[in-house]
């Protein structure tokens, strides 16, 4: 992977409308900030290299690279990653109560494993009002205060980034699959740094279609409720077809045709709904209420699915094919919306030439291009 530096990241991603505002590049230095949900440059740096770049999710991605320091397996493609498992899950009775998405299965596993010392500190994403917070999280019972989608482009990792800065060793982190790939690129030690040590014992990554941009939802939704009293929102699986907003005593229903407007470009570029590089995926079941769909990944994750299930804060089902076999089918059409979309915009696989101005978002093998094209004939 070759690693360039600030200013072409601000080219390449900020200037380019790729952005999502994860949060990888910020606090990393004093140069990159994040302000209601957009990700912005205070000063220019002329570094030739920096982990800014190197951690971005859309910048020079090589995802064969990638996939073969996570799994030890070449980046084949297929619609949900690689896997061990796909199974059925909810928070178990040793969990607290709290207000949950779906079956609570993403705030039982964080707070077991901050409850049980496998981390020392949980990366989450909390809200004030409308608009998603970084919260670095250590008491396993202030996990429940993180619960629920927020459905917004959130600065997640510059939670992440702070506490690797003030020396933490032992983190697990929680986000969507584009934090997800810039975790992996972390823990990859692009930069070839000496005495390198993975900060990230735990990665747990939520599925995602895409999310909103903060600022533009905010003013759409100041006209219909007060954002400053925003509890929680959801969209329900089909046919419910709208975003449900939850703030004081207010439950407002809006389609989600006047929401998708407001989804940021970068995500119709975005090739991974699962969460492809995370130890475990979360995301909703559809057809059940109260349960989680559960994607275990890696032996960390299934020994950890172990334990909280014996432990009681987690209980699991078998997951009907017919369920998997939808899944695989939503995650694989996204694949192609986003190579599709990759293609038109020039971002996949561009040589880079002298003057810098043709560097890609994503590298991919030209046999996976052609796979995944094939798949959508």
């Amino acid at each position: 992977m070759q690693v360039f530096g600030p200013d072409e990241l601000y080219a390449d991603v900020l200037e380019a409308d790729l952005c999502i505002g994860c949060g990888a590049c910020v606090d990393l230095c004093p140069y990159f900030r994040n302000h209601n949900g957009r990700t912005v440059r205070l000063f220019p740096c002329d570094l030739p290299q920096g982990r800014c770049y190197a951690f971005c999710p859309k910048a020079g991605v090589d995802l064969d690279l990638l996939s073969t320091q996570v799994w030890g397996k070449t980046y084949d493609g297929s619609p949900l990653g690689h896997y061990r498992e796909v199974i059925a899950a909810r928070a178990g009775k040793k969990m607290m109560a709290g207000r949950f998405q779906g079956g609570g299965t993403v705030s039982a596993l964080a707070a077991f494993a901050l409850k049980t010392g496998v981390i020392d500190a949980a990366i989450l994403t909390g809200g004030e009002g409308a608009t998603p917070v970084a919260r670095r999280v250590t008491g396993w019972k202030d996990v429940a205060d993180c619960a629920g989608t927020k459905l917004m482009a959130a600065p997640t990792l510059a939670a992440l980034n702070v506490g690797v800065n003030a020396g933490d060793t032992r983190l697990g982190v929680i986000g969507t699959p584009c934090q997800m790939l810039a975790v992996a690129q972390m823990r990859g030690n692009p930069l070839a740094q000496e005495n390198f040590t993975d900060p990230v014992v735990l990665a747990i990554g939520l599925f995602c279609n895409w999310a909103l941009d903060t600022r533009q939802l905010t003013v759409f939704l100041a006209d219909k409720l007060d954002v400053s009293t925003i509890s929680g929102m959801d969209v329900p699986p089909p046919p419910a077809d709208v975003l449900i907003v939850t703030a004081g005593n207010r439950r407002v229903e809006i389609p989600l045709s006047e929401v998708r407007p407001l989804i940021p470009r970068t995500c119709f570029a975005c090739l991974d709904m699962t969460s492809e590089y995370a130890d475990v995926s979360v995301g909703m079941f559809e057809g059940r209420p109260g349960w989680n769909t559960l994607i275990i990944r890696s032996a960390a994750g299934a020994g950890l699915i172990d334990r909280a299930r014996d432990a009681g804060f987690l209980e699991t089902a078998a997951m009907p094919a017919s369920n998997q076999t939808h899944l695989s089918d939503a995650a694989g059409a996204k694949k192609q919306r986003a190579l599709r979309t990759l293609i038109r915009r020039d971002l996949i696989d561009n040589p880079i030439d002298s003057s810098g101005r043709h560097r890609s978002a994503v590298r991919m093998a030209p046999e996976i291009i052609e796979k995944i094209r094939g798949e959508a004939a």
